[in-house]
């Protein structure tokens, strides 16, 4: 009872904290109490360390990587004699037609008689060898080649799905910034507001202004305020859909930290040269090819005969004994040696090579244009960063001349010089030029962001 009375409690205290969290004590810092919760400090590091662990993308890329080279290991196990031990008991009917079993011993009737099967060697057959196998073959040693290109192709796949996680957090976290940014834009353009509405009501008091400012002030004022209102939502927003792949519980409180000094841009040469070197779509693209080639080379593979060598060991006798009843040795070995070559299937064979042809073609094709389409995209996204990084200076500027712009306003305002259109031009010019600075700054940082990934620096 003193539980559930102190669970209630609990609960009307703070309505927003989980019952499983609440009823523990609230001893987690995911599902504790705003006023003593943990709150985590995310770099981008931190964020995208920690987005591998939780994203089932890019942990299914891993898998196929690991399982890519268990492949690559079976297939160089093939090329290997492969070892058995095989036991087998046979009975067959005898020819006579007297009866037998497996307990009869070798001097019965039904051991002495022939097999009624001509296939079978006797009524009562065993068999114990150790057997050793081993083909050669062109399609085997190809097989070998086949399975490390493809591992080399998950490889660079689970690359890919790493950097396209990389820039999605990137995307979210540079985007929860900007958003807690534009929310104190809209704290401060909030308070602008109300004090504004203050100073039309007072010289309206003192009849030095018409009740249409203070009229224009207070809409204004209700704007800013429904803005304050959209800018918290964004907010909780885009910190759910980061916590999503940062935390168990996407509602547990952090800040994002980042570096307040903006980053250089490399040069367009250092960049293309890193870009060209370690760039996991060209890889996937020259490792595809590579596979098609060789399956090419395995279809081809099906013209030439396989030579297939077995060698056993031990016993295959009327008697389980390592002697018989007559004193005959049975432990013996035997070898053979098989050679198929193909004559005839149909065609079946060149229509297989052809189809590898087929897709060796078309894995040609997807090699030239990730070539073309990593060349347009390395200089676009040099381009973007670029260009973000030089307008940085400018939004600065920009937002420091409207603020200025907007104090000399509401002095000239006060003192009966200007008008409260003019007033309230210069506030959405003061709050354009804040909120174009800080996507200004988001954009250069995402678009560094994207160069680094390219190269594979982050």
């Amino acid at each position: 009872m003193v539980r559930l009375s102190t669970a209630i409690l609990i609960l009307l205290i703070a309505p927003n904290v989980p019952l499983r969290a609440q009823a523990a004590g609230a001893s987690s810092p995911v599902a504790a109490p705003s006023g003593t919760a943990t709150v985590v400090a995310i770099t981008l590091d931190e964020a995208i360390s920690r987005a591998k662990a939780n994203e089932p993308g890019f942990a299914a890329a891993v898998a196929a990587s690991r399982v890519s080279n268990l492949d690559r290991s079976i297939a160089r196990s093939a090329l290997l004699p492969s070892a058995t031990y095989h036991n087998q008991f046979l009975y067959t009917q005898p020819a006579n037609g007297a009866t037998g079993s497996a307990n009869a011993s070798a001097e019965s009737p039904a051991a002495t008689s022939p097999p009624r099967f001509i296939a079978n060697n006797a009524v009562h057959e065993y068999t114990s060898q150790g057997i050793v196998t081993e083909t050669i073959g062109l399609q085997q040693i190809t097989a070998v080649s086949r399975a490390s290109a493809a591992a080399a192709v998950a490889s660079a796949e689970m690359e890919i799905a790493r950097r396209g996680l990389v820039s999605a957090v990137v995307g979210l976290f540079y985007g929860s910034l900007a958003a807690d940014r534009k929310l104190t834009v809209a704290q401060r353009a909030a308070q602008e507001a109300s004090s504004f509405t203050v100073l039309t009501q007072q010289r309206e008091a003192a009849r030095e202004a018409a009740h249409a400012d203070v009229v224009k002030a207070q809409l204004q004022q209700q704007q800013r305020e429904r803005d304050l209102a959209d800018a918290t939502l964004q907010v909780e927003r885009s910190r759910l859909e980061l916590g999503v792949l940062l935390f168990p519980d996407p509602r547990s409180p952090f800040t994002l930290t980042t570096s307040a000094t903006v980053p250089p841009l490399a040069s367009r040469a250092d960049v293309e040269a890193a870009a060209t070197h370690a760039n996991p779509e060209l890889q996937s693209a020259l490792g595809s090819l590579h596979i098609s080639n060789l399956d090419v080379t395995s279809a081809k593979a099906a013209y030439l005969p396989d030579l297939g060598l077995s060698f056993a060991y031990g016993i295959d006798a009327a008697q389980f004994a390592a002697r018989g009843n007559d004193g005959v040795r049975n432990l013996g070995y035997s070898a053979s040696a098989t050679l198929d070559i193909p004559v005839w299937d149909w065609l079946s064979t060149q229509h297989k090579v052809r189809q590898a042809e087929i897709l060796r073609d078309a894995a040609k094709t997807t090699l030239t244009a990730t070539q073309r389409r990593l060349i347009a995209q390395l200089d676009e996204s040099y381009d973007e960063a670029s260009v973000a990084r030089e307008q940085l200076q400018s939004f600065a500027l920009s937002a420091q001349t409207a603020e200025e712009s907007l104090r000399l306003t509401r002095l000239r305002y006060a003192a009966g010089e200007a008008t409260v259109l003019e007033v309230v031009d210069a506030q959405n010019s003061l709050i354009s030029a804040e909120l174009a600075r800080e996507d200004g700054t988001v954009r250069y940082q995402a678009a560094l962001a994207n160069l680094q990934i390219l190269t594979g620096t982050i």
